[in-house]
């Protein structure tokens, strides 16, 4: 009798995992996860006399198989999964040295003799590292399991893969952003997270305004649910700083969707959870038809964002609730959008292509990959800008907290 690993508990999106709209211009996760359910019929026998299973129980050739996971895994490579790339940019570099404000050159009245002020190196970069990993996973299966399987019980493994990658990408790249703890990569480059007011370091002015050292951008909320103050003060730690107020960049606040229930009760000049609420929580675009005896002033947020889907805004940020987010937390994050330079957090790849993205490879035995193959993947994070989120724990308490994930 075969074992099968124990499925995970907890609560998870309804919503298909790699169920978002085709971009413009390239394939989707979607098309990865169709490719292999693309089946039907026979597709043909293998023919070396030694081999013990060279099909499954409904006629499906082994090799066939293994050929269109690859094609499915080059697919999915093209594009990661939409949280992920929403927060974060795509490097090869262990570190880099970042300006941890919008820079702001000016120009001077120009003389006739006289040579123009040049633009300087920002003298508030950082020097950020980004840490690195192997991960791997391995699928193995009898030959007599797979004389008996069915080529669907053969894929559910593989898109099982597919599925766990995404969780470890997407979940390291939220640990990081939640989490204010400090490490180092292997070159010993501190790879930190968001400013916590106890490093040592101060962010820079903006506009006209100073910042002290015990600046954090990791809030409690002192409240035991979700208030329109959390947002505020979130949204202004942001703004303050000069991020998700310039063209191409947009607020965002990632929440689990208990949280985001509770925010779309919020309306202007309305008490909510104990605090007077300033903006109305406005539904986007996608949201269901309802009677309302105000008009909508402004433009309403899309119904999709990225890939995501947008419950609504509130102020100048939409609300995109996710299951990723552990309950009782929201980030607000400034986002360029998917894999924007501008965007909070550094997901770093192997310099060599070839080990970039997730990996198919075989098993001991080259003749037959499907029996064991192994899947890899190597990459590393860290915050790029600590000024572009800011963190809110729901807590009655006065001290943030780091949340616990209940899945990896």
């Amino acid at each position: 009798m075969s074992t099968t690993r124990p499925a995970r508990t907890g609560q998870w999106n309804t919503r298909p995992l790699f169920s978002h709209p085709a971009r413009p211009g390239g394939t989707t996760i979607a098309a990865a996860r169709s490719a292999l359910y693309a089946w039907g019929g026979d597709s043909g026998y293998s023919t070396e006399g030694d081999v013990l299973v060279n099909r499954t129980a409904d006629g499906v050739d082994l090799n066939s198989i293994w050929a269109t996971a690859a094609n499915a895994m080059s697919l999915y490579n093209r594009e990661r999964s939409a949280l992920a790339a929403l927060i974060s940019y795509p490097t090869t570099n262990v570190g880099d040295a970042i300006p941890q404000q919008v820079a702001s050159d000016n120009f001077e009245v120009a003389s006739e003799f006289g040579e123009p002020e040049g633009i300087r190196s920002n003298p508030n970069a950082l020097i950020l590292g980004y840490d690195f990993q192997d991960y791997d996973l391995a699928s193995r299966f009898t030959w007599k399991f797979l004389r008996s399987a069915t080529a669907q019980q053969v894929q559910d493994a593989l898109n099982r893969a597919l599925e766990a990658d995404n969780r470890l990408v997407t979940g390291k790249l939220l640990r990081r952003l939640f989490d204010p703890t400090e490490g180092t990569n292997e070159h010993m480059h501190r790879t930190l997270g968001l400013w916590n007011g106890t490093d040592g370091m101060t962010p820079p002015p903006h506009a006209g305004l100073d910042f002290p050292s015990t600046t954090s951008h990791y809030l409690a909320s002192g409240n035991a649910a979700v208030d329109p103050g959390d947002l505020l003060d979130a949204i202004d730690q942001v703004r303050s700083k000069g991020f998700g107020i310039n063209v191409g960049t947009r607020l965002i606040v990632l929440c689990h969707p208990a949280e985001a229930e509770e925010i779309s009760t919020f309306r202007a000049g309305q008490e909510a959870n104990g605090v007077i609420s300033k903006h109305d929580f406005i539904p986007s675009a996608s949201a269901p038809a309802y009677l309302t005896a105000e008009n909508v002033v402004g433009q309403v947020a899309p119904g999709e964002f990225g890939g995501l889907e947008v419950l609504g805004s509130y102020g100048p940020a939409w609300i995109l609730p996710s299951y990723f987010v552990p309950q009782g937390y929201l980030a607000v994050v400034a986002t360029g959008g998917p894999n924007s330079s501008l965007n909070p957090v550094a997901f770093r790849q192997h310099e060599n292509p070839a080990y970039q993205g997730l990996r198919m490879i075989p098993g001991r035995d080259q003749r037959y990959p499907l029996q064991d193959s192994f899947f890899q993947r190597s990459f590393g994070c860290g915050v790029r800008y600590r000024s572009a989120a800011c963190v809110v724990q729901v807590t009655p308490g006065s001290v943030y907290t780091a949340p616990t994930w209940a899945w990896s």
